[in-house]
This record gives structure tokens, C-alpha cells and sequence, in this order.
């Protein structure tokens, strides 16, 4: 199946951009009056037929609109520590998409090697993974803040129940995944974390190649986030932010 994506959807048509255009009709060779599957970004997908055949601007009419294509029943907000080799936080963006999830945040911490991460080309891989895996929704991808401050931005320290009811809803499950002991916090394994959870939104934090520091780690548990671990083998930080995508996916499955 063919997907195509734009960001210029209205009410009857839509237009692809030149990029999408010209693998429309110079490399699929789709011409007027053909019928594509267009995808929003947002969670719908459109049937379209083509009545413009300009490789640089394709124009589609609308036949038709399906809501939540390819969605999942639940919410997942991945924040992982950018890796020393960009590709490899790329690698995992991809296949978190092809998995499920909604919201990508990179996060600096203390031990980070990279401290510095653009955000651009991931998201032109996340279009292309959101469409490779049949799904009308691209995860957002956030652009870098520390760890600290997504412990605040993100933490149940003000809401009015940490573990409990948020407006009328189950709060958040927040995780924080790190390698070192703590006796006076000790961790669960993040499929029983997951399995004792009613509700269906999650944000999990994976760290840097150096872990979380001590200090990351106790504002973490200051601010709701329960500790877990990912299995008794150690985890490259690519490799942990997708294993614990899938313990969420294969949850609801």
C-alpha cells in the first residue's frame, strides 16, 4: 500500500508537498485520475484522486476520510537521552513510531555525551516510518531540553494525586528507567509496573550511555516517576527506549 503524506489538507482537496510530489509521478509513475491514500499527521487518512499531475505539486480531490488509521489504544511519551551517535536515536525514533508512540522528547542529562541534537531530520523519519508502518498519526517530536526540566515539566509533584485520580482520569504512568541500585528505592521490573497500571498514558525516561546521575534520578522519584529496570542485560540507550516501547505496546496487544 502506498502512502503518501501532506501537511496541506482542506475541507475537499489536498496538495503534496515537492518532495512527495515528484516520488508520486516521476518514481510511481501515478497520473490524473489515479487513486492515492494520503495521511495527516494528525491520525487520518484520505483517499484521494489526483487532478493535477505536477511533480512538484500534486493536487488531490478527497473521496474519502478514515479517523484514527493505524491508532493505538493508548498514549506514550518516550524521553530518551540523545546518544553519542545521532544515528542510533534515529534508529530508535523510527522503529518507536512503527511501534506506537505519540511524543518524542530528547533529553540532556548530567552524563550525556551528546548535549547538543537537531531535531529536523528525525522528523522527516518519522513521516517516512508513520507511513512505512500504516499509521495516520506522526509522534511529535520535541525539541531538546535538560532532564531536569522534564522531570518538572512533566512530574506529578503538583497535581493533586501522584499515583491516583487526575480530573476524573488515572494519572499518567511515569517510569524512569537507570542501571544503578537503590536500596531505598528498589526497582520494578517495568512489565509489572505496566501490568499493575488501569489507566492507558505513559511517559517513560531512558538516559545517557552514562545513565542518569544520582541527583536526576532522586528528582525523578521526587516528582512521581516510578523506578524500573528492562531485564537483567544492560542496555545500550537505544536499545532500552525501544524494549521499553514494546513493553507498552505488548501490553495492549
Amino acid at each position: 500500500m502506498e502512502i503518501f503524506y501532506s501537511g496541506n489538507i482542506g475541507a475537499q482537496a489536498c496538495r503534496l508537498g515537492e518532495d512527495e510530489s515528484a516520488h508520486c509521478i516521476r518514481v510511481l509513475r501515478h497520473r490524473n485520475g489515479d487513486v492515492i491514500s494520503v495521511i495527516d499527521g494528525e491520525g487520518c487518512m484520505y483517499e484521494c484522486r489526483i487532478i493535477s499531475d505536477s511533480p512538484k505539486a500534486v493536487e488531490a480531490e478527497i473521496i474519502s476520510r478514515h479517523e484514527g488509521w493505524g491508532a493505538h489504544p493508548y498514549r506514550l511519551h518516550m524521553a530518551v537521552a540523545p546518544t553519542k551517535n545521532s544515528d542510533r536515536f534515529e534508529w530508535f525514533a523510527e522503529k518507536a513510531c512503527e511501534i506506537g508512540a505519540d511524543m518524542i522528547t530528547p533529553v540532556i542529562g548530567i552524563h550525556s555525551e551528546r548535549k547538543v541534537f537537531k531535531t529536523a531530520r528525525t522528523g522527516k523519519i518519522l513521516v517516512s516510518a508513520a507511513k512505512q508502518s500504516l499509521k495516520g498519526a506522526v509522534p511529535k517530536i520535541n525539541e531538546p531540553v535538560s532532564v531536569k526540566d522534564f522531570i518538572i515539566e512533566y512530574g506529578a509533584v503538583q497535581q493533586k494525586d501522584c499515583t491516583g485520580e487526575e480530573s476524573g482520569s488515572p494519572a499518567p504512568l511515569r517510569m524512569i528507567a537507570y542501571c544503578f541500585e537503590d536500596d531505598a528505592h528498589p526497582r520494578t521490573s517495568i512489565k509489572d509496573a505496566i501490568e499493575r497500571y488501569s489507566g492507558n498514558e505513559y511517559i517513560i525516561l531512558i538516559g545517557p550511555e552514562g545513565d542518569f546521575s544520582k541527583e536526576e534520578a532522586a528528582l525523578a522519584l521526587q516528582y512521581g516517576f516510578i523506578p524500573v529496570h528492562l531485564g537483567a542485560s544492560r542496555l545500550r540507550t537505544e536499545t532500552a527506549a525501544v524494549t521499553a516501547a514494546e513493553a507498552v505496546y505488548f501490553h495492549w496487544m
